[in-house]
């Protein structure tokens, strides 16, 4: 089995999936990918014996070259031991049946997103891989809302790391803004950036990409990564939830080992459900992934008719996570679907850059649909399936996982089908409460509501948000990026 990890855009460099971790991305500007990916089964039989945990050490331990048993053993056991809320002993991650529809929830962690999930244990990989080094790792983040938060709070004063986040300004909900302005940590830097997330993206890989602030940083033994899911490090963890899942069901004895699932996913950058696809590869049986949109339906038109395009208008919604028009993880399903042809992926790419859209070949958009299938929904469709929702069964949904559940129930077939639920609706209080039919002045009023009609009580970070200091309040251009990158790491690392 070849063990090593190489572009999406070119099979030239090999490297192990420590040393990937820490680089992030390719030079090349493409993803890093496992070629035998598809190739290796994972036991069936087994994962659904083991505790959320077992299932975590058995897929790093097949995926992630360069760690050894012990250190894989380590980060799981400090990732995931204290920092979730655990509604049920044996999972972070639990499922709960919501009318006809089994909703897992990925919001338990402690940033009430399912960045949590992933982000957890990013910061034990990489200290691993800078353990016996002298090397310092600047992490460089965009985010559209959840991310950021959960990756400050994963690297928070870790040891030979920073950390940058950068924010579209203005649209992210008043919650995750002060998540985010909120942050303590020595080595935490936060910025608002001019514009939407793309272009707060767009520029975090260009920085990656550029020599001059590269080999400035290597001076101070400085290198750049990433805690986006462009970094395998973020991506590989969310795998663990959709085995996990299926466990879960087969324990209801909702379903046999062996039989199909289908998994709803809201999605923007595209990462949560190549997750679900890259454990469709290990073995699990999924029927159909339904990728779940807002307004922004970019991916919906991509898996309807094979042309990825986008130049459109960019809409900012009450599902701000999903408010992206380019979806960067989608390079890593072309290079699977393609039959792992770098050329035509680079070519994709380099469209994509160059004229805004790109066109796949049939085969490839065949391979994509067989699997895949998209659907988008308005604000005000998603606050309607909200209070729909919790007038048939109590359960209160946030808009980026009625997205999930919308569609979920648009395309529900005789096999079972997971929504995932992705944030705690107290991270959007005024929108989810206006969709029940209440009205507050503020977050912290409408949260303080919500928490009457909710099972679920606030979580008590979120809670103590109002009365938390702010500490970041800078906000760049996009161009501006690279002087307060540059500026961040020598303060941090002084």
């Amino acid at each position: 089995m070849r063990a090593y990890y190489q572009s999406t855009r070119q099979n030239a460099v090999h490297i192990n999936a420590k040393q990937a971790i820490l680089q992030g991305i390719c030079e090349d500007g493409g993803l890093f990918v496992w070629p035998e990916l598809a190739k290796t089964q994972l036991d069936l039989e087994k994962i659904c014996q083991m505790d959320y945990q077992q299932i975590a050490n058995t897929i790093f331990n097949l995926m992630l070259s360069g760690y050894e048993q012990d250190e894989i053993a380590d980060c799981v056991q400090n990732a995931y031991t204290r920092s979730f809320e655990r509604t049920k002993p044996d999972t972070i991650t639990p499922l709960e049946t919501v009318g006809d529809v089994e909703v897992l929830e990925l919001f338990r962690g402690p940033t009430s997103a399912f960045k949590d999930v992933a982000l957890s244990i990013l910061p034990w990989f990489l200290s691993k891989a800078l353990k016996d080094s002298d090397k310092k790792a600047l992490i460089l983040t965009a985010t559209s809302g959840d991310t950021g938060k959960a990756a400050m709070s994963g690297f928070e004063d870790v040891a030979q790391t920073g950390i940058c986040v950068f924010y579209p300004d203005g649209k992210v909900s008043d919650v995750q803004y002060r998540q985010m302005a909120t942050q303590t940590g020595q080595n935490v830097r936060v910025f608002g950036v001019e514009g939407n997330f793309d272009d707060a993206q767009s520029m975090v890989k260009q920085l990656f990409l550029d020599e001059q602030l590269k080999q400035k940083l290597a001076k101070e033994n400085i290198v750049l990564s990433s805690a986006n899911s462009i970094n395998i490090g973020r991506l590989i963890p969310q795998i663990v939830y959709y085995f996990d899942a299926y466990r879960q069901l087969v324990n209801k004895q909702q379903i046999k080992i062996g039989d199909e699932v289908s998994f709803s996913v809201p999605t923007g950058n595209f990462g949560d459900v190549l997750a679900g696809y890259y454990a469709n590869l290990l073995g699990l049986p999924v029927k159909k992934f339904y990728v779940a949109s807002n307004a922004n339906n970019v991916l919906t038109d991509f898996l309807n008719t094979g042309t990825y395009d986008r130049r459109r208008p960019f809409i900012q919604t009450i599902s701000p996570s999903m408010d992206i028009l380019i979806s960067s993880n989608l390079e890593r399903l072309l290079y699977y679907a393609s039959n792992q042809d770098c050329q035509k992926v680079a070519g994709w790419m380099e469209q994509l850059a160059k004229e805004g859209f790109y066109t796949l070949d049939d085969q490839t958009k065949e391979m994509i649909q067989n699997k895949f299938e998209g659907g988008y929904y308005d604000d005000d469709q998603l606050k309607t399936t909200i209070a729909k929702v919790y007038q048939e069964t109590g359960y209160v949904l946030d808009p980026h996982s009625a997205a999930a559940y919308a569609l979920a129930k648009d395309k529900k077939g005789q096999e079972p089908i997971i929504a995932l639920a992705t944030a705690s609706p107290y991270k959007f209080t005024q929108d989810v409460l206006a969709a029940l039919g209440g009205q507050e002045a503020d977050a912290w009023c409408a949260m303080k509501t919500l928490s009457t009609m909710n099972v679920d009580p606030i979580p008590a970070k979120l809670k103590a948000l109002q009365q938390a200091p702010i500490r970041h309040r800078q906000v760049v251009s996009p161009k501006g990026m690279k002087e307060v990158v540059e500026q961040s790491a020598l303060e941090i690392f002084a």
